[in-house]
C-alpha cells in the first residue's frame, strides 16, 4: 500500500502548482508518512448492551411483571466489505453511516483509522454500521453481527408512556458488565443528554489570536452501536440529535456541510477522521491549535479555508460559480506542491493524450480520484495552508465554468512542460496550450492574493508575479471597477490565452474598453 500511494503521489506531483517550484524528494517514493496517524488498537470484545436479548434481560430486571416480548428488534448491527469505491459510495448514497472499526470492542489505543488484518492493504476494510431491521441490502458483501434494540428508533416503544426506557438502557449496561461506561452526571440526574459543544481553531494571525469556529465539519459520537452525528455551524457549535447517558467516543469526520471532503486515512474512503477521544454524554468542547496535534491542525485549516471559499462564492459576496459539489480534497505531507486536477469530476484520466503521458499512473489516479491535492510540506502556518487551499479552489470555480476538455488541455500543458523542462512547474510559456495555463494561473494567484489581503490585512501579496504570466492584470482591473464575478465571467471556454482574455473583456464590457486596453498594454 505504501508503494502504491507513493507512485500515486509522484504522479500527482507532475501535475501540481507550487509557488517555489516543483521538487521530487530524492529519498524514494513520496509516501505520506503523516497518513499513519494512529491506527486504532482493539482489545477484547465487549458484551453489547443493545442486543435484543440483552435489552430483554434488562427489561425483565426493571419490570419483572411485564412481558419481555415488548422488546423487539429495531436495528441490525452489520458490517459491509465494499469491493471498490463504487460500492462504498453506493452505501453512502443509501444513507448508511459507517465506521471502519467494530463498535463492540474495547479500544486499547485510540487512533484515526482501523484496517482489519484479514483484509489486504490495498482494499477497503470492513465497514461497520447500524441499519433498520427491514434494510434492503444491496449486492455488496455483508454480515449481520447482532440483532439490536434501540428504544429511540421504535415508534411502538415511544408510545409506551409507562415504561422508563432510560432505566432499561442503564440496566442493560450494568447487566453486561459495562456499568462503568455510564456518565455519572446522567446517573445523578436520571436523565439523558443531547451532547452539545463547540469545536474551535486558532489562527494566530487572525481574530486577535482568539479561537473561532471550525465550520461545517461533521462530528460523530457513539457508545457501542448507538451512534449519531451532525455538522458544526459556521461558528463551530453543534448539538447531536440523539440523547445519551453513557460516556461517548467523539470523532471529527472531514466531510463538510459545504459539499467537500478531505481524505485519506491510508484506506480508500473519501473523508479522513480525527479521533478526539472519550467525553461526557453532555458534550465535548475542543480547540485545535498549531502547537497541538499536527495532522488534526492541517486537516482543520484546509477544511476551514475550503468552507470560507465556498461560502464567499455566494451572490452577496464574491458572486462566483461555486466549485462542483462533492469536491474531494486530499492532503499530502511529503509534498509542497498542490493541484486542482478535478479527477473525481471527470478530468484527466479519460483523455487519451494524457494517458499516454501518465501510462500506468493514469490507472492509479483514476482509482483514487481526487479533485484537489494540497501539499502541506513546509506549510506550517494557518496562512500558508489557507492560501494554497483558496488558490486551488479558485481553479475549481474556473473548471466549473469551462469543463473537462479545457481542463485536460491545461493539465496536458503542465505535464508536457514538466517533462520537457526537467521540473519547471509552469514551463516557460511556450508550447501548445500554454495559454490555458496562463489565464488559469493568473486567475488563481489573483484570487489567492486578494483573499489573503481580506483575511489578514496589510499589503496585497504579489503571488504569482515572478512567473511568465501576469496575475496583477486582474488586480488592476478590480481596482478600476470590475468585480471578481465579472472577471471570472470572461474566463470562458474560448479564452485560451491573455490576448483572448483581453478581447473577451472588451466584448463583455465595451464601456470599459479604454481602461481594459490600458491595463493589458502595461503587461505585454
Amino acid at each position: 500500500m505504501k508503494k502504491f500511494i507513493g507512485i500515486f503521489a509522484a504522479a500527482l506531483l507532475v501535475m501540481s502548482c507550487d509557488k517555489g517550484g516543483t521538487h521530487i524528494e530524492s529519498s524514494g517514493f513520496l509516501y505520506d508518512d503523516g497518513l499513519q496517524h494512529g491506527m486504532i488498537v482493539l482489545g477484547s470484545r465487549l458484551d453489547n448492551p443493545y442486543t435484543t436479548e440483552n435489552a430483554r434481560a434488562a427489561f425483565s430486571a426493571v419490570y419483572p411483571t411485564k412481558s419481555r416480548d415488548i422488546v423487539q428488534t429495531t436495528d441490525l448491527y452489520v458490517r459491509f466489505l465494499p469491493a471498490d469505491q463504487e460500492e462504498f459510495d453506493l452505501l453512502e448514497e443509501m444513507g448508511v453511516e459507517m465506521l471502519d472499526h467494530p463498535m463492540d470492542y474495547e479500544i486499547v489505543a485510540e487512533g484515526d483509522y482501523y484496517h482489519d488484518p484479514s483484509v489486504g492493504d490495498g482494499n477497503i476494510t470492513w465497514q461497520y454500521a447500524v441499519v433498520d431491521k427491514d434494510f434492503d441490502f444491496p449486492d455488496i458483501r455483508y454480515e449481520i453481527i447482532d440483532e439490536c434494540f434501540l428504544a429511540d428508533n421504535s415508534e411502538a416503544t415511544k408510545a409506551m408512556a409507562d415504561i422508563d426506557w432510560e432505566a432499561v438502557e442503564k440496566e442493560s449496561y450494568r447487566l453486561t458488565g459495562n456499568g462503568d461506561m455510564l456518565d455519572e452526571s446522567a446517573l445523578t440526574k436520571a436523565t439523558k443528554y443531547n451532547p452539545t459543544g463547540r469545536i474551535t481553531i486558532v489562527d494566530e494571525q487572525a481574530n486577535g489570536g482568539k479561537p473561532f469556529g471550525l465550520a461545517g465539519v461533521k462530528i460523530s459520537c457513539n457508545t457501542f452501536i448507538k451512534f449519531s452525528s451532525t455538522y458544526t455551524d459556521r461558528d463551530g457549535y453543534y448539538t447531536i440529535p440523539k440523547r445519551y447517558s453513557a460516556k461517548l467516543r467523539y470523532r471529527l469526520v472531514f466531510q463538510n456541510a459545504a459539499g467537500f471532503s478531505i481524505g485519506f486515512n491510508l484506506v480508500l474512503v473519501p473523508a479522513s477522521v480525527s479521533t478526539l477521544g472519550k467525553g461526557s454524554a453532555q458534550g465535548m468542547n475542543y480547540t485545535v491549535t498549531r502547537s497541538g496535534d499536527d495532522m488534526l491542525y492541517r486537516r482543520s485549516v484546509v477544511s476551514n479555508a475550503a468552507y470560507d471559499y465556498i461560502s464567499r462564492c455566494a451572490p452577496e459576496d464574491m458572486n462566483l460559480p461555486a466549485p462542483p459539489g462533492d469536491i474531494r480534497i486530499w492532503l499530502f505531507n511529503s509534498m509542497s506542491a498542490s493541484s486542482a486536477v478535478m479527477i473525481h469530476h471527470g478530468a484527466v484520466v479519460e483523455n487519451a493524450l494524457i494517458k499516454s503521458y501518465l501510462g500506468v499512473f493514469s490507472l492509479l489516479i483514476k482509482f483514487f480520484a481526487p479533485d484537489i491535492t494540497i501539499g502541506t510540506k513546509d506549510h506550517g502556518s494557518y496562512a500558508e495552508l489557507y492560501d494554497s487551499t483558496v488558490h486551488e479552489l479558485a481553479h475549481s470555480s474556473h473548471f466549473a465554468q469551462v469543463g473537462t476538455e479545457y481542463w485536460n488541455r491545461y493539465i496536458r500543458y503542465i505535464l508536457q512542460s514538466f517533462i520537457e523542462t526537467g521540473g519547471e512547474t509552469y514551463g516557460t510559456g511556450d508550447g501548445e496550450y500554454a495559454g490555458h495555463c496562463e489565464v488559469g494561473e493568473m486567475w488563481a494567484y489573483y484570487v489567492e492574493s486578494m483573499m489573503h489581503k481580506e483575511r489578514y490585512g496589510g499589503q496585497i501579496p504579489a503571488y504569482g508575479t515572478s512567473f511568465w504570466f501576469y496575475p496583477q492584470i486582474f488586480r488592476y482591473l478590480e481596482d478600476r471597477g470590475l468585480t471578481r464575478a465579472q472577471l471570472l465571467a470572461a474566463l470562458q471556454g474560448d479564452v485560451t490565452d491573455k490576448q483572448k482574455l483581453r478581447e473577451k473583456l472588451v466584448e463583455l464590457y465595451p464601456d470599459r474598453r479604454i481602461m481594459i486596453e490600458q491595463v493589458f498594454n502595461r503587461y505585454r
